[in-house]
């Protein structure tokens, strides 16, 4: 947190960036930090907000970059190892063409997915203006919530940290039971 007070609004953008190219920086302590210095008046809270978000948008972008460079690819020649086929990444594609700026918006405000959700949609080639409008608008109200608690929650900000990581673990835990349910259907086939 002591790149925040040092850089200020520059630092909340640049570690926001670093969790949303899956670093792991948890936006859970970055953002109620934040708020909180908007509590004790040294930041402007809807700036703050605003700055949490374009970080967001930022390591977004790389991730989604990632994916657009490599990860067809390496899905198409490593997949098979993970049980992802080409048909599999065909459905990805075609989900992403449809649906992708709601799985976007949406997944920007839960924990864990958000950080990941960029690799799928660049390698899905979900068009970029699209990807970037819902990436940012989902991050908003991410960003929001996490700074108004700081504010909310004033000098006792880091209580903060416990409750979001219960989230972590339930989504942490979605995810593994989706994976069990991916690998028993594909070997069904």
């Amino acid at each position: 947190m002591e790149m925040i007070l040092k850089s200020g609004y520059a630092g909340i953008t640049f570690l926001m960036a670093l969790e949303s190219a899956c670093i792991p920086i948890p936006s859970e302590i970055i953002m109620p930090f934040s708020g909180y210095l908007a509590f004790k008046g040294s930041f402007v809270f809807w700036q703050v907000v605003v700055w949490g978000a374009v970080g967001n948008l930022i390591g977004s972008l790389a991730a989604y970059f990632v994916g657009c460079s490599g990860g067809r690819s390496l899905i198409l020649r490593y997949g098979k190892y993970f049980l992802v086929f080409p048909h599999d990444l065909e459905r990805a594609e075609k989900w992403f063409l449809k649906y992708g700026g709601f799985g976007i918006f949406f997944s920007r405000m839960l924990p864990v997915v958000r950080t990941f959700i960029s690799l799928p949609a660049g390698c899905a080639r979900m068009p970029l203006g699209k990807f970037s409008l819902y990436t940012f608008l989902g991050s908003l109200p991410w960003s929001f919530v996490l700074a108004y608690a700081g504010v909310v929650m004033g000098e006792n900000w880091t209580g903060l940290e416990s409750y979001f990581r219960k989230f972590d673990w339930a989504i942490v835990i979605l995810i593994l039971g989706a994976a069990i349910f991916w690998i028993l259907k594909h070997n069904k086939k």
